[in-house]
């Protein structure tokens, strides 16, 4: 099924006081993973990727998971309640947020150096914070990963980014397991 599925879950009311920066989300988003990798390791599913960002309902705490043969309603149902708790004792910041545990779908995130090898063929699309000759915004097929750089096919021509010039990093239209 190529359904995304999905469990949100209002988990955190706290107080929506002072803006946080771009900085202080990564931060966030950065706790969050490291207190989302052993469960999601203990509950046999891979953590994909977690975003957190401001949007119009509010704060958006985004935790993607996946597992070989996909993602069931029931495995971000389990994920949502489990990381709801874990949130509550071990993330230090009171800001508010709306939890929502995803399967990553068909425009799977790609946020670690791992998974410009592992999709090494498959399109994709890249945006840079930075100009890179240019261009901001890049689709094509990945071909690996050298030195730190991501390199990409575009339209028969070879390109490579830098991996700390990339904001977001999306594959397209994918539907096979690596």
């Amino acid at each position: 099924m190529n359904a995304k599925k999905r469990q949100s879950r209002k988990t955190r009311s706290g107080s929506a006081g002072q803006p946080l920066t771009g900085e202080m989300l990564k931060k966030i988003a950065a706790k969050v993973r490291e207190i989302a990798e052993p469960l999601c390791e203990a509950e046999g599913v891979e953590l994909v990727h977690v975003e957190y960002q401001r949007e119009s309902a509010g704060r958006m705490l985004r935790v993607y998971i996946d597992r070989p043969g996909g993602i069931r309603l029931d495995d971000c149902v389990a994920i949502s309640r489990q990381m709801s708790d874990l949130l509550d004792v071990y993330l230090e910041h009171d800001a508010a947020y709306h939890l929502e545990v995803s399967s990553p779908g068909p425009d799977r995130p790609l946020s670690v150096q791992e998974d410009f090898v592992r999709f090494k063929g498959h399109r994709a699309k890249i945006g840079t914070v930075k100009p890179i000759d240019g261009q901001k915004n890049f689709s094509g097929t990945l071909m690996g990963l050298t030195a730190d750089r991501i390199n990409m096919e575009i339209e028969g021509k070879s390109i490579e980014i830098p991996l700390d010039l990339v904001k977001k990093a999306r594959l397209v239209n994918y539907h096979g397991e690596n």
